[in-house]
């Protein structure tokens, strides 16, 4: 009996704080909460060293730096009143598909992370479409 209460002694403890641990972030998830925030900070923290943007009809490769303010001033000119994800797929590389809607529009948002390194994955690319 002594040996089952010395037991639940130490193992509780790590029982409980077993359950505590959260999961490390999945960067799929960041990218998807800073499209919903219109955060293009958030966003930048999974960039590659380049991405292409395509914004409606202009499509080019930035610097994180340059895409950072690209993406600042289309989130500044068009507030973010939603964004829903609609499909999602892939796993060495994935991509999301999801419809914005702003004060000015909507959009079609495809993105598309890259796995780099074991468990690190970065934005290599990120499309606005405008939708009628």
């Amino acid at each position: 009996m002594k040996y089952l209460l010395h037991l639940s002694f130490w193992i509780l403890p790590l029982w409980i704080t077993a359950w505590n641990i959260k999961p490390a972030a999945d960067p799929f998830d960041d990218v998807v909460k800073a499209l919903r925030a219109g955060n293009a900070t958030e966003l930048s923290r999974y960039f590659d060293n380049m991405i292409q943007i395509t914004l409606l009809d202009q499509s080019n490769s930035y610097s994180k730096a340059q895409a950072t303010m690209i993406l600042k001033d289309f989130f500044s000119k068009n507030p973010v009143k939603s964004f829903q994800l609609i499909h999602e797929g892939g796993q060495d590389s994935r991509f999301g598909i999801g419809r914005m809607v702003t004060t000015n529009g909507t959009y079609r948002i495809t993105f598309f992370l890259r796995q780099h390194g074991p468990d690190q994955y970065v934005l290599q690319e990120i499309r606005f479409e405008a939708q009628t």
